[in-house]
Order: structure tokens, then sequence, then C-alpha cells
């Protein structure tokens, strides 16, 4: 439900901006639910959008969460651009470890050969760290598409 209220906000938007129409120049970003949410956007309406900005993505036991690794692997590749990251102080709950979900997405993308990068601060769960690369991975998100990925 959520990713059809997503997607249907697009026609909106497009009337009253200039937006493009083209996925891979299209990003989507959250942090925490918000992060695997714009990850489960993208997964399932990669026509509509090419990159994903995850912040502390909560990929773990909430709501079946983790289960994208085992998704990703099996699959079939999308043409997504992922940029993900956590800190080693984000949280570490019953639900799962945050930084080894997202570690774990990583591994399940570059086995599978996407182009993606994680990125792994100091910091907890909060946008401090995702706020201040944010220029950096926005630079990487739409670099050039023929340069090689990077992890």
């Amino acid at each position: 439900m959520a990713i059809t209220r997503a997607s249907s906000l697009l026609p909106g938007i497009e009337q009253s901006y200039r937006v493009t129409a083209e996925p891979t120049r299209r990003g989507i970003c959250g942090i925490s639910s918000g992060g695997i949410c714009a990850f489960t956007v993208a997964w399932e309406r990669p026509d509509a959008f090419g990159n994903v900005i995850s912040h502390c993505g909560s990929f773990t036991n909430i709501r079946g969460g983790n289960a994208y690794p085992s998704l990703i692997r099996r699959g079939e590749k999308k043409p997504l651009r992922v940029f993900l990251q956590t800190g080693h102080k984000d949280l570490n709950i019953v639900f799962g470890d945050w930084e080894l979900a997202n570690r774990d997405m990583a591994e399940a993308l570059q086995y599978r050969g996407y182009d993606y990068k994680l990125e792994v601060g100091q910091g907890g769960h909060t946008p401090m760290h995702g706020a201040a690369i944010l220029p950096d991975t926005l630079r990487w998100l739409w670099r050039s598409p023929g340069l090689p990925r990077s992890s």
C-alpha cells in the first residue's frame, strides 16, 4: 500500500515541477524505517526510481525486513544503484543489529553484482553521519553510469 501511495504522488509532483521520467535520474531516500521503505519503493518500482539512499535502514526482523538479503541473492537483478549508511553504534535490540543487517544487505548486493556502496560511521541511529556525508553520497549516486562500482 505504501508503494502505491509513493507512486501515486509522482503525477501530482510532475504537474507542479519539472521532473525527469528517467529512473536512473530519480532517487528516493529515507532513514531507519524510512530507509527500508525507500529501498522497498525502488525494489518494487525500478521503473520509477533507480537510486536509493538508506540511512540506518531497518533491514532487521521488523515486519520481515530481514528477508531482503535473501530476496536480492535469489531474485532477478534490478536496475538499481544503492547507497547504505549505518554506524558502529546503531541499534542492537530484540529485532536485530542494524549495522550487521546493513552489512548483510551490502554483501547480498555485492553477490548479485549491484552498484552499491556501504558507509559505516562511528555514530548511532541518528541522521548525523548520513547528513554529514550527504554531498559525497549524492555525487557518488549520480556519477556517470560507466564508472566502476565502489563499495
